[in-house]
This record gives C-alpha cells, sequence and structure tokens, in this order.
C-alpha cells in the first residue's frame, strides 16, 4: 500500500504574487504533490488553509501517515485547534516534513517547544547543499553536493533544539552557511526539516530537491500503528503496580482520579 501523503499550503502567495504565480501556476502544495506522485510508493493529496478546518480534519489526519508543510505569510492565520491537532497526529506516530518558511509555522514551534528563529536575506543567491550524512535514506540518489541558483538566504544561528541528525549544511553567496536538514522524533512521530523553498524561485522544480521531498517522506512514514491517545497519563492503582507494593503515606488523588495539568 503506497504512503498516504498530504502536502499543506498556505496558498496565500500564490493568489496575491503574480512571480510566485508564474512559476507555480497550480499553487506549491500540487507542484510537490505532483512530484511525489511520480514515485510509486507515495500517492499524495492537498490541502490549504482556506479549506474549512484547513483542510485538516481529525478524520483527515488519521487516514495521513506523513504531512507536508509550506506556510510563510499566514502562520497566525492557522487554527490552535488544528496546530493541537496535527501535532496530536505526530505524536502518535505521523510522520511530519516542515519545508523552508514553515520554521515559524505554529505546529512546527509546538513541536520544537523553542524560537525557531534565524538570520535571512532575500538576494537570489546561489545556494550549495552538501550532504553530510551520505548514507541516510534522506540522500539516496544525490551527489555529495548540488546547487540552486537563486535561493532566499537563512543563516546561523537557527533557534531549535539538537537535532537527531544534520542532513544537509547550506553554504550561500553571501558567506553565510545553515542547517538545512534537520530530523527530529516527536512521541512516535518522524520530523524532517528542509530549509529550501522560496516561493519566488522555482527550487520545488529542481530535480534534486525533488528527490529530497520524496526521501523525506520516505523516511518519516511510521508503519506502526498509532497511539490511541498520546497525551494520555492514567493513574494506575496499587493493585495494578507490576510488583506487589503497600499503599503508604498520604496523597493529594483518589484512586483513578486525573492528576493536575
Amino acid at each position: 500500500m503506497p504512503i498516504r501523503a498530504v502536502v499543506w499550503g498556505e496558498n496565500v502567495h500564490e493568489q496575491h504574487n503574480k512571480i510566485v504565480a508564474g512559476v507555480y501556476p497550480d499553487g506549491m502544495h500540487q507542484c510537490i504533490a505532483d512530484t511525489l506522485n511520480t514515485d510509486p510508493e507515495i500517492t499524495a493529496t492537498t490541502a490549504t488553509l482556506q479549506e474549512p478546518e484547513h483542510g485538516l480534519t481529525k478524520e483527515r489526519l488519521a487516514e495521513t501517515d506523513v504531512l507536508l508543510w509550506w506556510g510563510h505569510a499566514a502562520h497566525g492565520d492557522v487554527s490552535d485547534e488544528v496546530v493541537e491537532r496535527v501535532c496530536d497526529a505526530v505524536w502518535s506516530g505521523m510522520g511530519m516534513v516542515f519545508l523552508h518558511s514553515a520554521h515559524f509555522a505554529k505546529p512546527f514551534k509546538r513541536l520544537m517547544g523553542s524560537p525557531c528563529n534565524l538570520t535571512w536575506r532575500e538576494a537570489g543567491e546561489r545556494e550549495r547543499l552538501w550532504v553530510t550524512s551520505r548514507n541516510h535514506p534522506i540522500t539516496t540518489g544525490l551527489p555529495d553536493s548540488f546547487e540552486l541558483e537563486m535561493e532566499e538566504m537563512y543563516g546561523e544561528p537557527f533557534g531549535v533544539p539538537e537535532p537527531l541528525e544534520t542532513v544537509f549544511i547550506s553554504w550561500f553567496q553571501g558567506g553565510e552557511v545553515f542547517r538545512s536538514g534537520l530530523t527530529y522524533k516527536r512521541g512516535a512521530g518522524n520530523v524532517f526539516y528542509f530549509r529550501p523553498g522560496h516561493e519566488t524561485y522555482p527550487t520545488y522544480h529542481n530535480t534534486h530537491v525533488q528527490t529530497v521531498l520524496k526521501n523525506g517522506v520516505k523516511w518519516a512514514f511510521n508503519p506502526m500503528a498509532r497511539i490511541a491517545d498520546p497525551n494520555i497519563a492514567p493513574n494506575v492503582p496499587v493493585e495494578a503496580a507490576p510488583e506487589k507494593i503497600e499503599e503508604r503515606g498520604p496523597k493529594l488523588h483518589a484512586d483513578g482520579e486525573e492528576g493536575f495539568r
């Protein structure tokens, strides 16, 4: 059965900026989904900010193996309820791929628990991405480095937690460097952040970038059954302890009572 991917796109710049519309006439989300659908191991659909519940209902997420997220101009317009729903899905085992300016997306900041800030410059600079882990599944089929002729610069320091792995490091024409491919584990979910993808440049038409997207989805996919409730924190009664114990001392909670949150 193919990996079920959903590409979530903010779909704002494509509607209001002629340059972006010219590069991605069907939207960046559709371009990415079309790329993923060239791989027989993946089936991709799309969802956008403008749809009811941003296209990410509880039922839709339950049927999503990997969610890809691109946002930039409207991070604040994303419903907090949907953010929590997405994070719950990740903690339960759904894979997640955050792209470019999604470093400031609400779900990414929620999952990272950090400011996720960086330095940046929009000057159409050449970017060279270096593979830092040759045997990593996300780098399969890539050369040791590849270039994007025009991209937005993101520079260190990047205000995120130390990753499990750094898969790519970027160098920009102006001299800055950036950790452009990072992996994390959040709950039962695999999370991949991939930096390239500024909307005014044809980054998602690049064959190497397309390879990373497909590899990233496959890496993020978790074939295990989802955890039913990743937030559960049960009060375990004395008689259910793995070893026999006797209850001693005063306590705050009655048997079976929920803890404070």
